[in-house]
């Protein structure tokens, strides 16, 4: 069975879980996962796993991920996006200046306090807070903390701002887009989004599924590709069958205290590994022994 990652372009109007649902059709297996969940009215690169290569989806989850998006001011809505229930409008606000924008976005750059939107998956009560919410149950949504590593003014017509944002797992980019009307003093809300990136997989390689039905396996991507981010170990030749075998081994020296690496031997992947470097001792977390032989 075909094993690998494929770079799809989600379409807007599809959930995530359609297009694997997509996927499963095209390549005749069950065995598909995904990273990075989007929401059905955004479009953009979602991660999609085949075979084994399910194994790794659990390591993207720490990957930055990058965002074209709209943000459009004078309303707000339930949502945090335009396809929510208007519950705040103004029509007669000064439209801020350029330079009025840029110096509110750089309160926005680093390390912030965030309160991720009503409507989200997120679990409250054992319960999905967008089922609370459309149960009209109050929802205190617990602040978390993202990081945003860049914001870029891309347009800026009327009412509307397109801007490119870096960040980290976790940021919702209605609530940013909710927030930042906020300190303009405008009702805002998020227009389209568009996911660019997440982690080593871009916008500018991704297959639709239209085009991945005719590329099949040939749009496959390795399995390491997932783990490109983290750390690489380079196995000893005498080392690589107690690894396979699922056996710990000893007198290893890697500049790391602690650190989950991607194996390889004989320049091959072998999978994922911990690095304890107290003990100098690495050990087999998930081991591809299919990429070993």
């Amino acid at each position: 069975m075909a094993a690998g990652f494929l770079n799809v372009l989600k379409p807007p109007g599809m959930s995530s879980h359609d297009v694997v649902g997509q996927v499963r059709k095209i390549f005749h297996t069950k065995r598909v996962g995904h990273a990075g969940t989007l929401d059905p009215g955004a479009a953009g690169v979602l991660p999609v796993a085949l075979g084994n290569a399910a194994r790794l989806v659990e390591y993207m989850s720490s990957t930055d991920k990058s965002y074209r998006l709209e943000l459009l001011l004078g309303f707000s809505t339930d949502t945090g996006d335009d396809s929510g229930k208007i519950i705040e409008c103004v029509e007669d606000f000064t439209l801020p200046k350029r330079e009025e924008l840029l110096a509110s976005l750089q309160d926005f750059l680093g390390v912030i306090q965030q309160r991720p939107p009503v409507y989200s998956a997120i679990k409250l009560q054992g319960k999905r807070a967008y089922q609370l919410a459309r149960e009209n149950q109050t929802v205190e949504m617990p602040l978390r903390q993202v990081t945003i590593r860049a914001l870029r003014l891309i347009a800026f017509h009327d009412s509307r701002i397109v801007l490119d944002m870096d960040c980290s797992k976790g940021t919702y980019v209605r609530s940013f887009c909710r927030d930042f009307g906020e300190s303009l003093k405008i009702p805002a809300t998020m227009g389209f989004l568009l996911r660019t990136r997440v982690g080593n997989f871009h916008l500018h390689d991704a297959f639709s599924l239209e085009e991945l039905a005719r590329s099949g396996e040939a749009a496959l991507l390795p399995a390491e590709k997932a783990v490109e981010h983290l750390p690489r170990f380079d196995m000893p030749e005498h080392r690589i069958t107690a690894f396979v075998n699922g056996l710990s081994t000893g007198n290893i020296d890697f500049d790391a205290e602690e650190s989950i690496l991607r194996v390889y031997g004989r320049n091959r992947f072998l999978g994922m590994g911990r690095y304890e470097a107290a003990k100098r001792e690495l050990y087999p977390i998930k081991v591809f022994r299919e990429m070993s032989d």
